[in-house]
């Protein structure tokens, strides 16, 4: 896990090991300064002059001043090094989620994703800062300080040893305590911000259906249940604290006791009053840094689970992958499916597609339409290499998907799936996704093809008109239009459309088929739906089952020998639909 977070420090290795230099040279210097007041303390006691005492007053502000110059440059170099790592991680992160196939989605929800992003690199973000600075500033501080208690106190510097084990021992038993609670919060905090993300997401349902307090009592519910786990990991590390202060506390007693009893006895010979002091300053000093060090292993147990989360979405493989000689031309819109099997998961027990054999010809309309459930979209999902098949092949222009460079296959097959999604931004910008580079007259004539255009007209800024997040101000069909005039602009070979016509009215469905089939005939159309109004004029019609091709054939051939087909079409019909027409 350390290996792996620490490849995301990167540019910022200077900042990361300037810290602990800074540190080092502020702890010397730290703890040099009770060392040079002792020697004060006493030539003031054997009464020297003023000289002497500004001699040693300009060293101890010359040693303050540069210990907090250190002490800065340190928090600088510290800030400018956690941020950093907080920043490529997030980074990381991100651009290997862009790498992801559908299959390594499906292992992590979009809340799980949200929160390692955010409160999970937050908390590494954290201990990284910690590490590099207190978790160096307080282990130096307590050997110098040791070092120098030692030196002024003699055997009573020995006290230290007995506290730092005990202390230690305690904090074990601490750490080992919370850290199963700090694992289960985090699953829980992906609880809680499902809930949010869910409910604002779907927010108009949610007023619609008059269920906000319902959406209420569920969030309350998410949000108890993180604060249960804290407040019982609180409660733990609460201990930390007073035991700190317990041994404090009793180190000081015994070396004001111990150390004014040897200065009275000894007359000043064994111990006197500037090392009595020095030593007093030394003591808290000790102290103060194991109660950092806990600090720092109280931050790392909460960052460990957070670490271990964020590096399981950093080396998550792609399933998908290009091959050594990749093929980077797609010659034609064929596709062929050949023996082939699918399942979403190697573990799964039920294969979502089984025996699979297709033939499409470029240029090819082809229908697909089944019940709920039938792997409608299962199927052209294999094409474009969202998922790969579990067995046999899928081939496109000839050669197999695998064989081909996966942008370049992508760029020549235009899915427009089931869910439609729309970004921020103008009605240009959505439809420049499918083409970066495609000029006004391009994007105008997509929208013509695609029956957007007459609605876009109507918006008072036409295509400059702002998108707000997901679409949420253009009505479901405006936004299947819009999604296939982005799919058009790829100028692919082969153009799918998953149930993308579905919120548009008959006849501006019939309409677009028409444009589809007269303007870019040489391209491949696969179309998936429910009605039978949108397939029955295709080239051809498959009608899928429970996985399986039931039938293929024209409306008429299917209408005579499917018994599935004629009773979607029936059932339409009686209904009232007007796809008869």
């Amino acid at each position: 896990m350390i290996k792996e977070i620490s490849k995301s420090i990167r540019e910022y290795k200077k900042a990361s090991i300037a810290t602990p230099i800074l540190v080092s040279l502020e702890v010397v210097l730290e703890c040099i300064i009770p060392f040079i007041v002792a020697r004060l303390i006493n030539e003031i006691k054997a009464g020297c002059g003023m000289n002497v005492i500004l001699g040693y007053g300009f060293v101890l502000i010359l040693l303050a001043a540069f210990s907090l110059l250190f002490g800065a440059l340190a928090g600088s170099t510290c800030a400018t090094a956690s941020c950093g790592l907080a920043k490529n991680l997030r980074k990381d992160m991100f651009y290997s989620i862009q790498e992801y196939s559908f299959e390594n989605i499906d292992k992590f929800s979009t809340s799980s994703l949200v929160t390692r992003m955010t409160t999970d690199v937050t908390n590494v973000q954290n201990a990284y800062m910690m590490i590099i600075r207190t978790a160096i500033r307080s282990p130096l501080m307590l050997i110098f300080a040791f070092t120098m208690a030692f030196i002024m106190g003699g055997k009573m510097a020995f006290i230290f040893l007995i506290v730092g084990p005990l202390l230690a021992f305690g904090l074990f038993l601490v750490v080992r305590s919370v850290m199963p609670l700090f694992k289960r919060v985090f699953t829980k905090y992906d609880n809680l911000n499902r809930s949010i993300q869910e409910n604002i997401k779907g927010i108009r349902v949610v007023k619609s259906f008059v269920r906000e307090e319902y959406e209420k009592e569920k969030f309350g519910k998410a949000a108890e249940e993180v604060r249960k786990d804290f407040t019982k990991a609180e409660r733990i590390l609460a201990f930390n604290n007073p035991m700190m202060q317990f041994c404090i506390y009793t180190v000081m007693t015994f070396v004001l006791s111990f150390g004014s009893y040897t200065i009275i006895t000894s007359r000043g010979v064994d111990l006197d009053v500037g090392q009595l002091s020095a030593l007093i300053t030394y003591s808290f000093m000790i102290l103060s840094s194991l109660m950092m060090l806990s600090m720092v292993f109280v931050m790392i147990t909460m960052a460990n689970e957070s670490g271990k989360r964020i590096v399981a979405v950093l080396t998550e493989k792609t399933s998908l992958s290009n091959p050594e000689n990749p093929l980077y031309e797609v010659e034609d819109g064929s596709v062929e499916f050949e023996n082939v099997g699918f399942k979403y998961s190697l573990k799964a027990e039920r294969r979502a597609l089984k025996e699979i054999n297709i033939k499409i010809n470029s240029g090819e309309t082809i229908g697909i339409i089944g019940g709920t459930g039938s792997a409608k979209s299962s199927l052209i999902q294999l094409i474009p290499r969202l998922y790969d098949a579990t067995e046999g092949v899928v081939r496109v222009g000839g050669h197999d998907v695998k064989e081909y460079d996966i942008e370049t296959l992508r760029n020549q097959v235009a899915v427009v799936l089931q869910k439609n999604v729309l970004f921020s931004g103008t009605i240009k910008e959505n439809l420049r996704w499918g083409n970066k580079d495609a000029t006004d007259e391009e994007i105008i004539e997509a929208c013509k093809l695609s029956q957007a255009d007459e609605f876009i007209m109507q918006f008072p800024h036409g295509y400059d008109t702002y998108i707000e997040q997901g679409g949420v101000n253009v009505s479901g069909g405006q936004k299947q239009r819009l999604c296939i005039a982005r799919a058009l602009l790829k100028k692919p070979k082969i153009l799918i459309m998953d149930d993308s016509t579905s919120a548009v009215d008959t006849k501006t469905d019939a309409l677009l088929r028409k444009a589809m089939k007269d303007f870019i005939p040489e391209t491949t159309k696969i179309i998936i739906a429910q009605r039978t109004s949108s397939v029955m004029d295709a080239d051809r019609i498959i009608v899928m089952e429970a996985g399986t091709v039931d039938a293929v054939g024209t409306h008429d051939e299917l209408m005579k020998n499917n018994e599935i087909y004629r009773e979607i079409y029936t059932s339409q019909n009686k209904a009232g639909d007007n796809d008869a027409e």
